[in-house]
């Protein structure tokens, strides 16, 4: 029995290039490797690997028994073999829009893919005010392609049956479950805000009975829908960007439920960029040219999917009912449906619960921070409500502006 063969352990930079040299047959054997600890998630633990001589590299990525965001929450290593299989099971479906796995080990609890350094967090990015222009055309071919290529519609129903069973993910569900559909619609002690923001979630969201039934709904309709592999938590820092290229990574949260998850929260967490312009860019001509790009790239991202995702229908879908007239309108429209929802939630809980965004937490001004929350909690409570007549782009961002126009 060796040291990384006979029983879990976590490791520390020195376990990390002990492991590579031993048990991935990546580097050369004369390779000059030196190892760096790179993660601050709120969960993994992330070593990157590399060779000074052929400057190749790797990332390894361990999982702990509790989360690094708080011990409260007591999360299974399993969750590092469901990411590296929806890894490889997202490659193959959208191949240079994930990056590629090479080895998972289960005694350990890791598994080692490529290195991304090169590219940026697109959150980081985006603070920065930096533009992506292909990036709404390739988040929907991903979405489409890993959202539609894994339901009902399209593959078999046994199949899909056994996938739903290798991607039950209880304690990552259950995190979701409190965090976003839960705590964020009560004074929770775990909930960590301003006084004002406080004062203003109280009176607008958490005393309206109409809203808190609405979000008990939706966490009844995430907790029973299993619709499609959603990847779970894809906000903008659990994608990679270069100019041209996108990257989604972070999948530990996978399972099967509503389509419309992964679609709402890209779509809140480009909305916290925008309220980040609004709050910190001064030169007005500025602020107009970089939120007028995020106001396309909203519209472009909500209107291409549903695009491609009825030319993907028409060419992939094998279910006979499913081919029905009016059936691809109705489903759609209801993942779309489903995704402002989401929105909404994304927007709330990131204001009000455990785990914020620095697009906001970053803004100094706090009269400008705290006009940045109120915009997103009254935005978040209009997604949730008015969700049955949200289905365009246009619609999208008409809530953000005209929620803006009063304040």
């Amino acid at each position: 029995m060796g040291k990384f063969t006979d029983k879990y352990f976590r490791m520390n930079e020195e376990d990390a290039l002990q492991y590579a040299k031993s048990q991935l047959e990546f580097f050369h054997g004369d390779a000059e490797i030196t190892c760096k600890e790179i993660g601050d998630g709120n969960l993994n633990y992330v070593f990157k690997i590399e060779d000074k001589k052929s400057n190749k590299s790797l990332i390894i990525k361990q999982a702990g028994p509790v989360a690094r965001i708080s011990d409260e929450f007591k999360v299974s290593p399993d969750r590092n073999r469901i990411e590296s299989e929806i890894l490889e099971l997202q490659y193959k479906l959208s191949e240079g829009l994930v990056p590629k796995v090479y080895k998972y080990d289960s005694i350990m609890n890791c598994f080692a893919m490529e290195d991304l350094s090169d590219y940026e967090i697109m959150r980081t990015a985006l603070n920065e005010h930096k533009k992506f222009p292909k990036f709404a055309d390739q988040i929907t071919t991903f979405l489409v392609n890993t959202l539609l290529l894994t339901s009902d519609a399209v593959i078999n129903h046994k199949e899909k049956k056994e996938l739903v069973k290798d991607f039950i993910n209880p304690e990552l569900c259950e995190i979701t479950e409190d965090l976003v559909y839960t705590e964020p619609f009560y004074d929770c002690s775990r909930n960590e805000l301003l006084p004002e923001t406080k004062k203003f979630a109280a009176s607008n969201l958490w005393n309206d009975k109409k809203l808190l039934l609405e979000t008990a709904k939706l966490k009844f309709e995430f907790m029973t829908k299993a619709q499609s592999l959603i990847h779970g938590d894809l906000h903008t820092g659990s994608i990679f960007v270069e100019p041209d290229s996108t990257k989604v990574f972070d999948a530990e949260f996978a399972f099967y439920g509503p389509a419309g998850y992964d679609i709402g929260n890209v779509i809140a967490n480009l909305i916290f960029s925008y309220e980040n312009a609004e709050a910190t860019i001064l030169d007005k001509k500025e602020k107009e040219d970089y939120k007028g790009w995020l106001e396309t790239t909203i519209v472009d991202i909500i209107d291409l999917f549903s695009k491609k995702f009825k030319a993907s229908w028409k060419e992939n879908v094998t279910e006979k009912v499913a081919n029905y007239d009016g059936f691809l309108e109705y489903y759609l429209g209801n993942i779309l449906k489903d995704t402002s929802a989401v929105v909404g939630l994304e927007l709330a809980r990131r204001i009000i619960g455990l785990a914020h965004v620095r697009d906001i937490v970053s803004i100094k001004d706090i009269e400008k921070r705290i006009r940045a929350e109120k915009i997103c909690l009254l935005s978040s409570k209009k997604f949730i409500l008015d969700r049955e007549n949200i289905k365009s782009g246009v619609n999208f961002i008409k809530v953000i502006k005209d929620v803006e126009s009063k304040f």
